[in-house]
């Protein structure tokens, strides 16, 4: 029987851990025919990378700068990567062609689900990039009245409004010098890059029994999550999100349950070993 494939895609890519995730996760299953890797790709090489690939593969796994391009390179999306403007994922349909989806908004709500989190009346996004529109996403999902966006560019926000329109939901748009105010709400979500939400460790407010969902992870902790722990507060890291979208894509490639315990293991065994 042939095997199967499956990758993650982006620039630069050698960090990435989850072909850990995947690997360990078909390990677990059986999957003794399945193989997952990575290969640097930019935007302007992921047609013709997706174009050249053979029935044996299965899914791909996208990572920056590769969200938008999904969508063009896919011959269909789902409901939600279409609201979002942005998939992390392409399937492997049964005509052949594929099919984008964003399993980061789910694994973001599975993700503090784990933590604990159900339900969220106001949620703060520090940040306004396209991690941003999944948390947009994960706060309509967990039922969010307020929804506050604090960014460095007011026209940044203004990009997340047809997002927000398309989900159902109101964003207000708030001055990165605001910043200080994000803790207020019941969980705060940040999605600015590496050291960028730094300064705010020392300044940010933090109401106890709060939430943070701090979506870097290396290094980790970093100085806003350590401040907010010190606080009293629950928190999420990206390892947590980058297996949680993960979950969800490796149930969409092979159409079985994903052994959870076993990637979660060794994702958190290869971040610790790092």
């Amino acid at each position: 029987m042939a095997g199967h494939r499956a990758a993650v895609l982006g620039r630069p890519i050698a960090h990435s851990l989850s072909p850990v995730i995947h690997n360990a996760g078909y390990a677990a299953a059986g999957l003794t025919d399945w193989t997952y890797g990575s290969h640097e790709c930019g935007e302007a090489e992921l047609a013709a990378f997706v174009a050249g690939l053979g029935a044996d593969w299965a899914g791909l796994s996208l990572t920056m700068p590769l969200k938008e391009e999904a969508l063009r390179v896919a011959a269909s999306a789902s409901t939600r990567a279409t609201a979002l403007g942005a998939a992390n994922t392409l399937v492997r349909a049964a005509d052949g062609s594929w099919w984008a989806e964003n399993t980061d908004a789910p694994g973001m709500v599975d993700a503090l689900r784990w933590s604990g989190v159900e339900t969220a009346e106001r949620v703060s996004v520090l940040g306004a990039g396209g991690t941003a529109r999944a948390a947009i996403a994960a706060a309509a999902s967990l039922g969010a009245e307020g929804i506050t966006v604090y960014a460095r560019r007011p026209a940044a926000v203004a990009e997340l409004a047809p997002v927000a329109k398309a989900l159902g939901v109101a964003i207000e748009g708030a001055d990165w010098t605001r910043a200080s105010t994000a803790g207020e709400a019941d969980v705060v979500v940040a999605t600015v890059p590496k050291g960028v939400a730094d300064p705010l460790a020392d300044a940010l407010r933090w109401r106890r029994g709060g939430v943070l969902f701090d979506a870097v992870y290396d290094p980790w902790p970093t100085p806003l999550a350590a401040s907010a722990s010190a606080a009293g507060c629950r928190i999420v890291s990206g390892l947590d999100l980058l297996l949680a979208q993960a979950v969800h894509q490796f149930e969409l490639f092979t159409g079985v349950a994903a052994p959870l315990a076993a990637m979660r293991t060794a994702l958190w065994d290869a971040a610790a070993a790092r």
